[in-house]
């Protein structure tokens, strides 16, 4: 008898398939970005500033300006703004650069890629959404990949679709120099999204 309960739940826990294990969304460590990678991030800056004043370089895009401040949003907002602005910060650094600034680059390269991906995993937590008409690929998993229960707020999602706009539109030399150079804008916003209600 005993083996015959063993066989039976056996079978039963096989016929009722589990959920896949979600992953976990931690952000606490971007609440308090260490000294040191807060001057690898300064480095980069002063040394591309120093390189785009000698190249001649003219940009007037104007991809990082808003009208509003980051706690304005809902918390499930902000993860998703910080995405976002990641996935486009992260595409322009990685397009080729002069020795001198590619070398600085190495660590904040590291550093941002590590918090993409622990922004995507809260992202990515629940089932994805139907994909919005003319997204392109990168900074579409920020305007495709909700909570059913979360959609983003007007606000938001006029933000997402300027800056995928952006990225069809602007030169790979503009959208570095915008990455670059709103950087601190953008590791402020992590730090909102990892503060959570507490940012204000």
């Amino acid at each position: 008898m005993l083996v015959l309960l063993l066989l039976l739940g056996t079978s039963l826990v096989g016929a009722f398939p589990h959920e896949a294990p979600r992953k976990s969304c931690g952000l606490s460590k971007y609440r308090f970005l260490l000294p040191s990678e807060l001057k690898a991030m300064r480095e980069m800056k002063e040394k591309f500033e120093e390189t785009m004043l000698l190249s001649n370089r003219k940009c007037n895009t104007r991809i990082f300006h808003r009208k509003w401040n980051t706690a304005e949003l809902s918390v499930p907002d902000r993860v998703l703004l910080v995405e976002a602005e990641l996935e486009l910060v992260m595409e322009a650094l990685e397009h080729p650069a002069a020795p001198g600034l590619a070398e600085r680059r190495r660590r904040p390269l590291s550093f941002l890629a590590q918090a993409r991906e622990d922004l995507r995993g809260c992202v990515n937590a629940s089932p994805r959404s139907p994909a919005l008409p003319g997204a392109t690929p990168g900074l579409a998993g920020a305007l495709t990949t909700q909570a059913p229960a979360h959609q983003p707020s007007g606000k938001l999602r006029h933000w997402l679709h300027k800056l995928d706009t952006a990225k069809r539109r602007e030169t790979d030399g503009c959208l570095e120099a915008s990455a670059i150079l709103h950087l601190f804008q953008v590791l402020s916003d992590l730090k909102c999204a990892a503060l959570r209600e507490e940012c204000a």
